[in-house]
Parts: structure tokens; C-alpha cells; sequence
């Protein structure tokens, strides 16, 4: 396998693997407020998500930005309940909240950039072009993400179309279910 496809399966997996609940739920928080016919929005959301991403995840690598990663494991669901919260607080259908959705996305996505750093950091040969090794993971990151929204969004245009459920209630269900699955992560990574 070359290099470019090794790094864009990590970036797929990063995203895809049960062992990223933690990008999922973030994905899920940010993408409730959204339906099968507001899936441009909810593309440049995840496309924001990833250019934070990106932009951390590079920066950790080259040792310019570094954070302990412990504290990093505990912010991540942090984002998570916030971006959650915020939907039950205020939704996103207002220019408003829509604004503070993007923002959500970008800035948290710096947070969890730092998240998987180590790991690249690790990965990387000496020889390899940093470069090439990120623009390959953050294109399976951004397919990997793309794929959970296409599943994410089908799934809520069913419920809500075709179930009928109330959307209000929808975005407020999932969101009180992500908010609490992401405070049992906090606490459990609650530096010591």
C-alpha cells in the first residue's frame, strides 16, 4: 500500500472504527440540527470541522503546538456537551445558531486535532513528506466524516419524514443523549 493510501485509511478509520465514539458524537451533535435537504450546510460544517482539524494536527506534529495529551483526552467530550448543550439551548435554524454551529465546528476541531497527534507523530517515518502524510489522513478523515453525515442525515429524514417525529423533539432526544454520554467521557478522563 503506498503511503498516501496508508494515510488516507488511517484518516477513514480515525472517523469510521468503533474506537471513535468520540469523533462520532461530535459529528452527531453537530449534525442533528440539520435534515437530508440542508446537507450543504451540514457539508461545510464537517469541512470546517476538518480544516481545524487539520490546522492542529499539523501544528502538533511539527512539535510547534503542544499540550499535554491528558488534558487534550479530557477537552474533547468537553466539546462534545457544549456543542450538544447548545442545541438544546438555543437551535441552530436561526442565522445566529447556524453562525455558532460553523464556529462549534472549526474551533473544535482544533481541539480534536491535537487528540490523534501522538499517535501520527508515531506513525511517521523519517523519510516521509508530513505534507503528503496529512493531506492523505485529513482526505480519509473528511471521506470518513462525510459517510457517517450521509448515514446520520438519512437516519433523521426517516424519523422525522417518514415516523414523524417532532423535529424539535428529535434534535432535543439526541442531543440530551449525546450530552450525557459525553460528560460520563469527561468525567472519566478528568485529569488527575
Amino acid at each position: 500500500m503506498t503511503d498516501f493510501g496508508f494515510y488516507f485509511s488511517i484518516g477513514w478509520q480515525h472517523i469510521i472504527s468503533l474506537d471513535a465514539l468520540d469523533h462520532q458524537l461530535f459529528i452527531l451533535a453537530l449534525t442533528v440540527l440539520y435534515t437530508l435537504r440542508e446537507w450543504k450546510k451540514v457539508l461545510v460544517l464537517v469541512t470546517a470541522f476538518t480544516i481545524g482539524h487539520s490546522i492542529t494536527l499539523a501544528l502538533s506534529t511539527l512539535n510547534i503546538l503542544t499540550i499535554p495529551s491528558q488534558l487534550v483526552e479530557f477537552f474533547i467530550p468537553c466539546t462534545i456537551f457544549i456543542t450538544a448543550a447548545a442545541n438544546i439551548i438555543k437551535p441552530a435554524s436561526t442565522p445566529k445558531g447556524i453562525q455558532l454551529n460553523y464556529f462549534f465546528a472549526m474551533f473544535f476541531g482544533l481541539v480534536h486535532g491535537l487528540g490523534f497527534a501522538n499517535a501520527l507523530k508515531f506513525m511517521l517515518a523519517k523519510d516521509q513528506s508530513l505534507g503528503r502524510s496529512l493531506l492523505a489522513f485529513n482526505l480519509g478523515l473528511e471521506a470518513g466524516q462525510i459517510a457517517v453525515v450521509i448515514f446520520l442525515l438519512l437516519l433523521a429524514h426517516i424519523f422525522i419524514f417518514y415516523v414523524k417525529v417532532n423535529r424539535r423533539y428529535w434534535i432535543i432526544s439526541i442531543s440530551a443523549m449525546v450530552l450525557l454520554v459525553s460528560l460520563k467521557m469527561a468525567i472519566e478522563r478528568f485529569p488527575s
